[in-house]
């Protein structure tokens, strides 16, 4: 007999499991279906969550041009790293435990949330030439703009429901993709840096 789910406990502990099925039998997919990917299409940024070998989680949050989250096909898509902090937490942790969960929350039109979960891997710049599909998807100066990729095999598609999620308003801003300078990063704008040497002190 197959170990149930921590989800599936929980659900037969607070009875909620008729209410549980029929999410799963009318709102999730193993695949993305045309409407999601229209959805993913229109969308600038979204949130990543990971974990290591050892279950220590993380999550992220990415942005880029509407549409940088590509859809090769229904079970695959792949999103650009752009220069950062180097710290890599989320690659790091893709490199131990490959299981990551996409969050796509639309603020500001229909105010709706797109769950992707599924397995990573990360790919860099001088293998994408081998990916045709990918390269089809992508023009050359877009793909040029990551320093690397992270390429998703989809297990599960689903609705974030829309009662909880603002209906926010976008306003112009200059973004500067893969910048290193301070002032553009935020700076040190919680105040650790004295706090750190502070630590070392004691």
């Amino acid at each position: 007999m197959a170990e149930l789910r921590g989800e599936h406990l929980l659900q037969e502990k607070y009875g909620t499991v008729k209410k549980a099925a029929a999410f799963y039998n009318n709102q999730m997919l193993h695949h993305l279906n045309g409407v999601m990917i229209d959805f993913i299409s229109e969308q600038s940024m979204m949130f990543i969550s990971t974990a290591d070998k050892d279950g220590n989680c993380d999550s992220s949050f990415r942005a880029g041009p509407k549409g940088f989250v590509k859809v090769i096909h229904e079970k695959l898509l792949i999103y650009p790293e752009y220069k950062g902090n180097g710290v890599m937490a989320s690659l790091g942790n893709i490199e131990e435990n490959p299981h990551v969960g996409l969050m796509f929350i639309d603020f500001f039109e229909h105010c709706i949330g797109l769950h992707v979960n599924g397995k990573a891997a990360i790919v860099e710049n001088k293998q994408l030439p081998a990916m045709d599909q990918v390269m089809k998807k992508m023009k050359e100066k877009e793909a040029a703009k990551a320093e690397r990729w992270v390429v998703i095999e989809i297990e599960e598609a689903y609705i974030h429901c829309s009662k909880h999620i603002p209906k926010l308003r976008k306003l112009d801003k200059d973004n500067y993709w893969g910048t290193d300078e301070v002032r553009r990063k935020g700076g040190d704008y919680f105040k650790t840096k004295h706090e750190k040497k502070h630590d070392h002190e004691r």
